[in-house]
């Protein structure tokens, strides 16, 4: 890990970046086209969307505007709930597609765990990677026991799991999961909604390191291996979340973080949620 541009090799040998740009809740609109824009010319390499957002229109505007070839760049969108069942997640992936403007995607996801209706969906998913149009594969907001019921039948493992994950929430038991079977990670809401950065704890490691806690709290999550997408539309706040390649936390402060587990979520819990 020593720039925006490394990556780490997913079960199938493509490359993932394990930093980058997440636009959840940043409406369609020219704020959206630059920051998207801005992130990019300053050397991210991964978007993560998804179709619930309603802003694939605007990533893809986002994209071409910052004049970084396509092939360079890891573009990563989900399927909603409504839209899972295998002709419907066909269908809704072809959408992705024609939103973003875009010939394939990198990263396709299941976005959440609706009982009944991701195995299909999965199947859909495993159709698009063999037939090329997306790079790989995965699910987002999988607990162990979902990804077993999933991987039954499955004939391609989940390439990916992204889940809700910061020093509140550490996940530790459906990170022993992935890793027991080579299923990459990721981090929605690392910082916690901004509700982390003013942890006292925190604060005090983040002056340690003269580091500011969004920086502190994004090294935590790359040094547990986990890849990780903040959210920011602020030019200065971009360039901030990506400047954590510099310095790297004791083995002491990694666990004084990981001591701050609470289980608490400010996302729906994937074993209750109704939408």
């Amino acid at each position: 890990m020593k720039n925006l541009q490394s990556t780490t090799t997913l079960r199938n040998g493509i490359e993932m970046p394990w930093l980058g740009l997440g636009v959840f809740k940043v409406e369609e609109g020219q704020e959206l086209v630059n920051s998207v824009r801005t992130a990019i010319q300053h050397g991210y390499r991964s978007i993560d969307t998804a179709a619930i957002y309603g802003n694939e229109n605007g990533v893809g505007e986002g994209v071409r505007a910052s004049g970084v070839a396509r092939e360079e760049l890891f573009i990563t969108s989900k399927v909603w709930n409504s839209e899972l069942g295998y002709d419907k997640t066909i269908a809704a992936f072809e959408e992705s597609l024609a939103k973003l403007e875009m010939d394939y995607l990198d990263l396709y996801l299941v976005h959440w765990p609706v009982e009944g209706k991701y195995i299909e969906a999965w199947r859909a998913l495993e159709t698009l990677y063999k037939e090329g149009r997306v790079k790989a594969i995965g699910v987002s907001n999988f607990q162990p026991h979902h990804l077993e019921e999933l991987m039954k039948d499955a004939e391609i493992i989940p390439m990916v799991n992204q889940v809700e994950y910061h020093p509140r929430l550490s996940q530790k038991e459906v990170q022993a999961f992935c890793q027991k079977h080579g299923i990459q990670m990721e981090a929605w809401s690392p910082l916690m909604q901004g509700e982390l950065l003013k942890n006292e704890e925190l604060n005090h490691i983040a002056k340690k390191y003269k580091k500011t806690v969004a920086q502190v709290i994004l090294r935590w999550d790359l040094q547990n291996g986990v890849v990780t997408i903040p959210k920011s539309t602020k030019a200065h706040r971009i360039a901030e979340n990506a400047d954590v390649f510099d310095f790297e936390l004791s083995r002491d402060d990694m666990n004084h973080i990981d001591r701050l587990n609470q289980n608490h979520r400010v996302g729906p819990d994937p074993d209750n949620f109704d939408f």
